[in-house]
């Protein structure tokens, strides 16, 4: 059975992109939905080691993560109002 999943037009076009890109590499086409399951199965083949885990859980607590909300609405926005406030902080740092 089938799920549909709502995705920010720019990550779609970034699956749509990892997709071809994964079709290039195996010389035989893949899916975005092929793609995904090849994600998750490389995010769980490198978790597995225990040191790798580790290091990437220290990681992503030390992040500044948006909340799910905070990303969708990111996302949401034009991407010319995104390029300007890149833009803003490109000046700021």
């Amino acid at each position: 059975m089938t799920k549909t999943v709502n995705l920010p037009l720019q990550v779609y076009e970034n699956l749509v992109k990892t997709s071809e890109e994964l079709s290039l590499m195996a010389k035989k086409p893949i899916s975005t939905s092929m793609a995904v399951d090849l994600i998750i199965e490389i995010y769980h083949a490198h978790l597995n080691n225990p040191c790798a885990l580790d290091a990437f859980s220290q990681q992503l607590r030390s992040l500044n993560l948006m909340s799910p909300e905070e990303f969708d609405k990111y996302w949401d926005e034009p991407i010319k109002t995104q390029e300007s406030k890149h833009k803003v902080k490109a000046k700021k740092t």
